[in-house]
């Protein structure tokens, strides 16, 4: 029998690659001193005898219409806003991935939840970054004393997996993925091959006993999860949160789920409680102040749900032969198309003037249902003259200069209604008749008209 040898091989950081020999540049993410050794386990040399060719039984092959359907059993988090983003609930043997930066609320959120699942079944929360006082303290301040909440602080998978196998608990919570290791894997915690083998034994562990688990995943500085992208395609659910650190607002948006509607936000308030649902949202994204020029209202969709939002616009002169542009919560390449749309059409010469977009709240524009706002709100600082605060402006806008209509017109003017809002300026008329004085513009140019 041929003997055994060590197989050595270099596995990038970033994006898992793998190459027989070093190499300081990454040919596949191009990223540099990415590459780490790593040992794998004892594999056969190629003159080793002839391998056994193992024969797998395959399932039947079934008509799609002799399937029938099997009913999702939930778990509500009694958590209004993580409900609605998970799609009614926890899903029994689900993988939930949540992402974050650091200090966003990712843990805080996490243990809240489970104490909330404990109060219908036993829940095991691992932490391998805090110790079971700090966890403690936490708990305290949340007001989490669940008896059927039990902590337990350990980074082996394989240790993690016994106490799992050996109670009957319904939930598991990973406080974070990126800090745990399997002794089967050389490489250190974190590491490509480290993240990928445990989220896998994670995935037969929630599929196999039927618990839903939650995973703590780090993000890179790009925003992304932290570890290779199959992480993401493994699991049933991603949320990340959003929001600056030094604002209590926070934004959990879920990217992908299996079990229900993408894109779909829930709203959180961070204070003294911990990480709440936030109420009264409307009063988060728009101010009732006076009239000001630059300032102009819309209704985006978040997944279901509409938001008003206020959109600010600045325009100064420039001193420079290159004015500014600058965006916060708004595409950067669609305000340089506005831009250029109002001097061809309506001959503002903006090319002269700096130019400011900000979106109130902390929150991202990812429709184009706002245009009209963003061409509405510039207009009005341009011109110094202030827009109301009781009108709407809802819209898109084509590169020949046309409005265009959206979709769930009807929803987002009955948020608006129930805001007091009394004006709206959009594309058509309505197919319904709604307690709202509208205006329609199908032009840019019918803009100024209104105004």
């Amino acid at each position: 029998m041929a003997k055994k040898k060590i197989k050595t091989l270099f596995e990038c950081q970033y994006c898992g690659y793998q190459s027989l020999k070093y190499m300081g540049k990454c040919p596949n993410c191009k990223e540099w001193d990415s590459l780490i050794e790593i040992k794998e386990s004892s594999i056969p040399s190629t003159s080793s005898s002839k391998s056994k060719v193992v024969i797998k039984r395959e399932s039947e092959v079934i008509s799609i219409v002799d399937i029938e359907i099997e009913d999702i059993e939930r778990v509500t988090t009694q958590d209004n806003e993580l409900d609605l983003v998970l799609g009614g609930g926890v899903v029994k043997g689900s993988l939930i991935l949540i992402g974050g930066s650091p200090g966003i609320g990712k843990s805080t959120l996490l243990l809240k939840v489970a104490g909330n699942l404990a109060k219908v079944g036993d829940v095991l929360y691992v932490s391998g970054e805090e110790s079971l006082s700090q966890i403690k303290i936490r708990a305290n301040r949340l007001k989490v004393d669940a008896k059927s909440l039990y902590l337990y602080s350990e980074i082996e998978f394989e240790n993690i997996a016994e106490k799992v196998l050996s109670g009957d608990y319904k939930t598991l919570v990973v406080d974070s993925i990126q800090t745990l290791y399997s002794n089967t894997v050389t490489s250190a915690p974190g590491s490509v091959t480290q993240v990928r083998t445990v989220t896998f034994e994670l995935m037969r562990l929630a599929k196999e006993r039927g618990i839903s688990i939650f995973i703590i995943g780090h993000i890179t500085k790009d925003g992304a999860i932290a570890g290779p992208r199959v992480l993401e395609h493994m699991v049933d659910v991603v949320l990340y949160f959003e929001g600056e650190v030094s604002s209590e607002l926070r934004i959990l948006r879920s990217f992908k789920n299996r079990f229900g509607n993408t894109n779909e936000i829930g709203l959180f308030e961070m204070n003294r409680d911990g990480l709440v649902s936030a109420k009264n949202i409307a009063s988060k994204f728009f101010s009732r102040s006076k009239p000001q020029s630059g300032s102009a209202l819309t209704v985006i969709m978040e997944g279901t749900r509409p938001l008003i939002v206020e959109v600010q616009a600045l325009v100064s002169e420039s001193f420079t032969p290159n004015p500014k542009r600058s965006v916060n919560g708004f595409d950067y390449n669609r305000l340089n198309m506005l831009l250029a749309l109002l001097e061809k059409k309506l001959e503002l010469p903006l090319n002269q003037y700096d130019v400011f977009i900000n979106i109130t709240g902390g929150i991202k524009i990812n429709e184009t249902a706002s245009d009209l706002a963003i061409l509405a709100s510039i207009i009005s600082s341009f011109r110094e003259r202030a827009l109301s605060k009781q009108t709407v402006f809802i819209g898109e806008v084509s590169l020949i200069g046309d409005v265009r209509d959206v979709f769930s017109m009807e929803i987002r003017l009955r948020e608006a209604i129930s805001q007091g809002i009394q004006k709206a300026i959009i594309p058509q008329k309505l197919s319904e008749k709604l307690n709202i004085e509208t205006f329609e513009v199908n032009e840019v140019s019918k803009i100024i008209d209104w105004m």
